[in-house]
């Protein structure tokens, strides 16, 4: 039942690694440069954000205390 008729179709791992290193000769990866920009983008975004969001949650706090 679980037998397969024609177990030959898988490719050999020879071809796999050379795929896969032909592959990863075709990546194209960031410079230092770009990485270290992005990153404080990442960085500096992901305070004001959370900035933004304290005060807001500050703000709300006050007015349910106002009016509770």
């Amino acid at each position: 039942m679980g037998d397969s008729a024609n177990t030959t179709d898988k490719a050999p791992k020879q071809n796999f690694i050379k795929g896969l290193k032909a592959e990863f000769h075709k990546i194209i990866w960031p410079t230092k440069d770009d990485v270290a920009k992005k990153t404080g983008a990442v960085v500096s975004a992901s305070v004001v954000l959370g900035l933004i969001i304290a005060l807001l949650d500050m703000i709300i706090k006050y007015g349910f205390d106002k009016i509770l």
